[in-house]
């Protein structure tokens, strides 16, 4: 075979390596760029559920001081009760 056709295999195959290369290249950016996006997908989520979760925990104590309160009104009319009963021993 001629020198010539030597050279444009060695010159077609550099051009389809740096072709897979750049090809490589680009498909690991893609990659890169749709885990990142998937990373803050997660984190705003993460962020969502745990202000759910806050304003939950804020309820429940909220609730859970209301009856607190409503023991201790329930408390005290059982003691005016109880003071009032006359079938009450003393």
């Amino acid at each position: 075979m001629a020198s010539w056709i030597w050279i444009l295999v060695a010159i077609g195959a550099l051009i389809l390596l740096a072709v897979l290369l750049l090809g490589g290249r680009r498909a690991r950016e893609r990659r890169i760029v749709q885990k990142r996006e998937k990373a803050q997908e997660l984190r705003q989520e993460a962020e969502v559920r745990t202000r759910r979760a806050e304003e939950r925990e804020t309820v429940a104590q909220e609730q859970a001081e209301q009856a607190r309160a409503e023991r201790r009104h329930a408390a005290e009319a059982a003691e005016r009760a109880a003071r009032v009963d006359p079938d009450r021993d003393d």
